[in-house]
């Protein structure tokens, strides 16, 4: 389904009687959020169930009024993903919603053919995982182990799909719209040679997806057994990060008892000193590689904005990069000292 199209019978104002006319082929929103969750939802994202399908509306206007060709879906569910990750703030929202389909345009490497089933590998690794249980906030924990990448196997944008993939599954659940993530790294046994390949370029382009191109809220990041590369690390990523984020970066090092204050043993796996069992990563794997057929449609082909060309992004991709490089090459002596 084409974004133009969509737009086309998108045209009446919300709450009109002819919309459900226009309409037969998108799905009817139903709220699966629980009591306490509505009531979490008003009071930290703004979201008024009364005006829930009135915003969405207006954010679907907004989309067919100045982005007329993005090519994005315009259901009810989808477009509230946004809304909330920005407080139900439209214009937010919408500029969320543009970078989101900008960020897949702009990294072929990573966004091409994008699906469970292609970053297979990295799965089985055990690189990315989801812990089987949401901590006392109700947030999934998203455990990341750089240790388990073998760099000669495959490139490092197989691991940034591979992250992806698990975001845009998580997002599906208004549950974790509402609540957010807790991202878990473990660094250990990170060496120079495997940090070395998270440059500058990636370091912007994967912080810039997730600050301001996906729709969903970190609400943590615990960083584990961190070696002292991490610092140089770090400093390629810090410049990138917006304040809010920065501070809630959490280094832990080799202290469980510290992680433990942000993370309870009870959801945490034997490995991190918790008492939830072994480390299982087959769950989390045979629930994304179910979910092949979801993606599909989800990531079908873009249409570039109408104030956009092909050769606009190219030259400004190419800057972007070199830009990139050459702070990359004033980076490498920071690595080499804290190493």
């Amino acid at each position: 389904m084409s974004g133009e199209s969509d737009c086309t019978r998108t045209s009446t104002s919300a709450g009109s009687p002819s919309d459900s006319e226009l309409l037969p082929d998108r799905p009817k929103y139903v709220c699966t959020l629980s009591p306490d969750l509505v009531t979490k939802a008003r009071e930290e994202l703004q979201e008024k169930p009364e005006w829930r399908l009135r915003d969405v509306q207006a954010l679907r206007d907004m989309v067919c009024k100045d982005y007329p060709s993005l090519g994005t879906c315009l259901d009810d569910a989808f477009l509230l993903r946004f809304l909330r990750a920005r407080k139900f703030d439209y214009d937010r929202a919408l500029q969320l919603l543009v970078n989101y389909h900008t960020c897949r345009r702009t990294w072929p490497e990573v966004f091409s053919n994008l699906k469970p089933s292609a970053i297979k590998p990295v799965l089985e690794s055990g690189f990315v995982t989801v812990l089987p249980h949401r901590d006392p906030q109700g947030r999934h924990v998203v455990c990341i182990r750089p240790d388990r990448w073998t760099p000669s196997n495959y490139p490092i944008t197989e691991n940034i799909r591979a992250i992806y993939l698990t975001l845009e599954k998580l997002i599906q659940s208004e549950e974790t719209q509402v609540n957010g993530i807790v991202i878990l790294a473990d660094y250990k046994g990170v060496s120079l040679s495997k940090a070395s390949h998270f440059g500058p370029f990636v370091a912007k382009k994967v912080i810039g997806i997730l600050q301001d191109g996906f729709p969903i809220r970190i609400k943590a990041v615990n960083i584990i057994n961190e070696p002292r590369i991490f610092k140089g690390i770090f400093a390629i990523i810090k410049p990138f990060l917006k304040e809010k984020i920065a501070n809630r970066f959490f280094l832990h090092g080799c202290d469980l008892n510290s992680l433990h204050q942000n993370i309870p043993p009870v959801i945490l796996p034997e490995e991190y000193g918790g008492t939830a069992g072994k480390l299982d990563i087959s769950a989390w794997n045979e629930l994304l590689l179910a979910s092949e057929e979801d993606f599909l449609h989800d990531f079908s082909e873009l249409v570039l904005p109408c104030d956009s060309s092909p050769h606009d992004l190219l030259v400004s991709g190419e800057a972007e990069e070199k830009q990139c490089d050459d702070s990359l090459r004033g980076m490498k002596p920071q690595l080499y000292y804290c190493y």
